[in-house]
């Protein structure tokens, strides 16, 4: 029977009533008296000399409060990238400067020239028209292999080049790597491309900046991911503000995905700005805006290698990677094709030598850093594109090539410096068969020939590295924040508990997972259990939610603060029932001596917890509340098996999705409920980035899908309902609670099964094709099947 309360049970999200009924409390809908508004006049060359600017018309405009421009920041600093990579020779990364306001050089349409405060938005804005800005043009770089060649115009003069680095991983590897693949039985090698893509929450970015002149404290309200990241990064970096005196405060989040993690220049800008006009200021994105401004993710141009002996053992896999950059380093950006994409490239498999190489560059487009998956997407998107051609190369069932080549014995230490603690893949594959009926496929193509569509079948692996941590590795690796996280249990005196957790929910259902498993842990209803977050005047330290490590490290930093807690309840159950303390249980809420009928209930420790007149003073103090800090001691390890089947109109060359299957281990599961939620909503963004979403620039930068009538989000029928299983579980050895973590597995599963579904259905024309680059549209397919 399914449980319903606590671990394991389909709790309904709590937090959803507030969200359906419109009592939600989202940064726009925050409103200070007497605000401001600002408005960014933003760039719409992609490469160009500011010579000057003029804001004496538009200082005299109505409402007008004040203007800024790159000048009025000089002496502050500017954004910081909060990872640094040393490239293959020792050398540090090149990191640019990024400024607030554009100051000298525009650098990427959407750069920030100036910013007008005004009374209102719309002053704001006619002001902003007024300002005249004198900017020489000059040439702008959009390709990044273009951007690397001798004489390409550079986006930072002060750099030595467009190269940010050029990473390679293991290098020890690489000589070793370069022999197996020359003297290999077979080698399969594939170009591919992962398309630069647009995150598009539902909620666009909010920024609303405050400042108490008699306190001299500074309040940001914004929509963030990550809101004790955004006040260590602003205060320290940026603005020079200590902690103590700048409070974060991310409400209601509608989505993120990714783009909500970092700090942006509008952010750091409306707290500058609160200062300078005594007033509050609030700037809202537009859509428009979001397109040009957030930060884009993936961006990556391939060539894989695979090589493999006469046995079809996979021996060796080499990887050359340009990854895009953009104009500046977000926040981020240098780890997602580095330490989050080449410690992955090993997947479900037992390849012995692996090398990746990776050049960043910078180019005159949108900053680039991590979104859903964040360089995890990538390379399941490389290796099993090269498994599933190497299969048709070799004349085997892509299935049992993979299967043949799997990792089965655990713990298993990967040539790319990651060990996976647990796992079982084969299990996960035949739970993928159960529910994808492979054995029933033939009779469904013919079906859909007979229509006159041409149907194909994809089946693709992943593995992902989760809960990014331990801290003294991604140090090592160059990370300048730690990836711990923390929470405070507080007990109140008639039982009830608030758990204050540094993670952030903008989706993820924190608020009723959470509570399941501290509810679990005492055997109290999970109502009496609320749980606060978003705002560092309220939560201890943490490092925000991102990377599938909400439960698995958030969680389990709860988990260790409520142990605290328990313990100390038990020391006082102990004195109040004259027991041993090694002697007492506590099960439903009620505390036992072991062997007698002695009791005594939760509720009524809690409370002589506060009032402490049969209490033994000497040996604890009262009250109940406690703090604790999780560090990690090892990625957790998610792996899955999806499949896909489609049909091709031969005609259009338009592909629909007939089924979508996926077979995940998560580890241990709270809430199957929303587990499924995560899963579904990875999906689709992985189907949309596989056949309709992609960012393009034109050759001089211009932005030409820069809303939604250009750029193609899919829709309700563009989805199929989806068949899910998560209950081949191998829970994660190293976390109290045996999670791994779900956010992104789908967004990550779902793209190689849709392409090995296409060109499935293509070759079963007789047409042969072995790759086509997403998204695949139906004039890319149609143009692939006539050759």
């Amino acid at each position: 029977m399914p449980k319903d309360s606590g671990i394991g049970a389909s709790s309904k999200r709590r937090e959803d009533v507030r969200f359906l009924t419109g009592a939600g409390n989202y940064t726009d809908d925050i409103n200070m008296p007497g605000q401001a508004y600002a408005y960014f006049l933003r760039s719409d060359v992609a490469h160009g000399r500011i010579n000057s600017i003029d804001t004496a018309a538009a200082e005299a405009m109505p409402g007008v409060v004040r203007i800024f421009t790159g000048a009025d920041f000089e002496g502050v600093g500017g954004l910081p990238c909060g990872w640094q990579v040393t490239d293959r020779h020792g050398e540090p990364m090149q990191e640019p400067g990024h400024p607030v306001l554009a100051q000298g050089k525009v650098r990427h349409v959407g750069d920030p020239i100036a910013a007008v405060v005004a009374d209102s938005a719309e002053q704001a804005r006619d002001a902003a028209e007024a300002i005249e800005v004198d900017i020489e043009d000059l040439p702008a770089v959009v390709d990044m292999k273009a951007a690397l060649e001798d004489g390409a115009p550079k986006v930072h003069d002060d750099l030595t080049s467009n190269l940010c680095y050029d990473w390679g991983f293991v290098e020890e590897n690489r000589e070793a790597v370069d022999q197996a693949i020359k003297g290999a039985a077979h080698v399969t090698t594939l170009d591919l491309v992962n398309q630069r893509m647009v995150a598009n929450p539902m909620e666009p970015r909010v920024a609303i900046g405050d400042y108490n002149r008699g306190t001299g404290e500074h309040t940001l309200y914004t929509s963030s991911q990550n809101p004790h990241v955004i006040r260590l990064l602003m205060g320290a970096f940026v603005l020079g503000i200590p902690e103590h005196k700048l409070r974060v405060v991310a409400p209601d989040v509608g989505g993120g995905f990714g783009s909500k993690i970092f700090h942006y220049a509008e952010e750091a800008f409306c707290t500058f700005a609160a200062k300078a006009v005594n007033r509050p200021v609030k700037w809202t994105a537009s859509r428009s805006e979001a397109f040009m401004t957030d930060a884009h993710g993936r961006d990556h141009v391939t060539r894989i290698e695979l090589a493999l002996d006469a046995d079809n053992n996979f021996v060796a896999l080499r990887t050359d990677t340009h990854a895009n950059m953009g104009a500046y380093l977000s926040t981020f950006a240098p780890s997602v094709p580095t330490w989050l994409h080449g410690t992955l490239m090993a997947g479900n498999y037992k390849t012995p030598l692996i090398y990746v190489n990776v050049k960043a560059v910078f180019t005159n487009t949108v900053p680039v850093d991590a979104y859903r998956g964040a360089g995890r997407p990538e390379a399941t998107y490389q290796l099993e594109r090269v498994i599933d051609k190497a299969a048709r190369e070799l004349g085997v069932d892509p299935v049992a090539l993979r299967r043949q080549n799997f990792v089965t014995e655990f713990p298993y230490a990967t040539p790319v410096a990651v060990e996976y603690d647990t796992g079982d893949y084969n299990a996960t594959m035949d739970k993928l068969e159960e529910i994808a009926d492979f054995a029933g496929f033939p009779a469904r193509r013919a079906q859909s020939e007979a229509k006159g569509k041409l149907r194909g079948l994809g089946v693709n692996c992943y593995i992902e590295a989760c809960g990014i941590a331990p801290s003294n590795l991604v140090g090592q690796l160059g990370a300048r924040a730690g990836l711990y996280e923390s929470a405070t249990v507080r007990v109140n005196a008639t039982g009830g508990l608030v758990v204050m957790t540094g993670s952030h929910s903008h989706g993820q259902g924190h608020e009723t997972a959470f509570p399941q498993v501290i509810a679990e842990m005492i055997g109290i209803d999970e109502s009496m259990v609320e749980v606060v977050h978003g705002d560092t005047a309220n939560t201890p330290m943490g490092m925000g939610t991102y990377g599938s490590r909400s439960l698995a490290v958030g969680g389990s930093a709860m988990v260790r603060a409520a142990e605290k807690i328990i313990n100390k309840t038990k020391k006082i159950a102990a004195h109040l029932m004259e027991a041993a303390e090694a002697d007492i249980e506590l099960k439903d809420g009620q505390f036992s001596v072991a062997g007698t009928d002695k009791s005594v209930a939760w509720g009524d420790v809690c409370l002589a917890a506060y009032v402490p007149h049969n209490y033994p003073l000497e040996d604890i103090e009262p009250g109940l509340e406690e703090t604790a800090f999780y560090d990690p001691a090892n990625f957790t390890f998610p792996a899955g098996a999806y499949a896909c089947e489609v049909e091709v109109d031969p005609e259009t060359g338009k592909v629909s999705i007939e089924r979508m299957m996926a077979a995940d281990d998560f580890g241990n599961i709270v809430n199957p409920m929303i587990v499924d939620g995560q899963v579904h909503g990875g999906l689709a963004q992985g189907i949309g980035q596989a056949l309709l979403e992609g960012c393009v620039y034109d050759e001089t930068g211009q932005l030409l899908s820069a809303s939604y009538m250009d750029y193609a989000m899919p829709r309700a029928d563009d989805l199929p309902s989806f068949e899910v299983d998560h209950s081949c579980s191998t829970p994660c050895t190293h976390n109290p609670l045996g999670v791994k973590g779900c956010g992104e597995a789908g967004a990550i599963g779902s793209p190689p099964s849709v392409v090995n579904a296409v060109v499935d259905a293509l070759r079963s024309a007789g047409r042969d094709v072995t790759h086509i680059d997403m998204p695949l549209s139906p004039a890319r397919v149609w143009a692939a099947l006539q050759g």
